[in-house]
């Protein structure tokens, strides 16, 4: 069976009720498909990721649920990944999207988001400690669950684990 070109398995995804409600106020960014739940996930570049973050914000996104990082594999862009949901007391189900940015392997930079939903403090700085991507304007960026010390972002799918980590004086 001949493989197809990339262009070719491209589907065309069809804007939700939230990619709508941003191009219509001028906001950049992709949809791109739903997951299997139908849950709306919008890419967007880093540099835009504050506006669009405080207009889905005023929009009623008051809840950010998850953010993390994740290595789709080596040499592709490592993702920032923000699961938003609109809480409301009237509501039977909640109204969710989900946010990625695409970032550099060599300078995974992208803007915080703590300024806008505190929960993003300590996710961001897993995120960070494990994928080494930085979050510019975060209040306390440094290790969280690695040592302070320690060399590399253990979870890209490129990383060498060290034959040994020596533990420094524990007193």
């Amino acid at each position: 069976m001949p493989e197809e070109s990339q262009e070719s398995q491209e589907q065309i995804v069809e804007a939700g009720k939230i990619s709508q409600w941003l191009t219509e106020n001028g906001f950049e960014h992709e949809a791109l498909e739903r997951d299997n739940l139908g849950v709306e996930i919008i890419k967007v570049e880093a540099e835009f990721l504050i506006p669009l973050a405080t207009a889905l914000y005023a929009y009623g996104f008051n809840y950010l649920q998850c953010q993390c990082g994740y290595d789709p594999g080596p040499g592709e862009p490592l993702v920032s990944m923000y699961h938003l949901i609109k809480v409301e007391d009237d509501a039977d189900r909640p109204e969710e999207v989900r946010i990625k940015v695409f970032l550099p392997r060599d300078n995974p930079t992208v803007p915080s988001v703590y300024w806008i939903w505190k929960t993003a403090d300590f996710q961001e700085r897993e995120s960070y400690d494990m994928y080494g991507i930085v979050y510019e304007g975060h209040p306390n960026l440094k290790r969280i669950l690695m040592p302070e010390d320690w060399v590399g972002w253990p979870l890209r799918k490129d990383y060498i684990s060290p034959d040994f980590y020596e533990l420094q004086d524990a007193y």
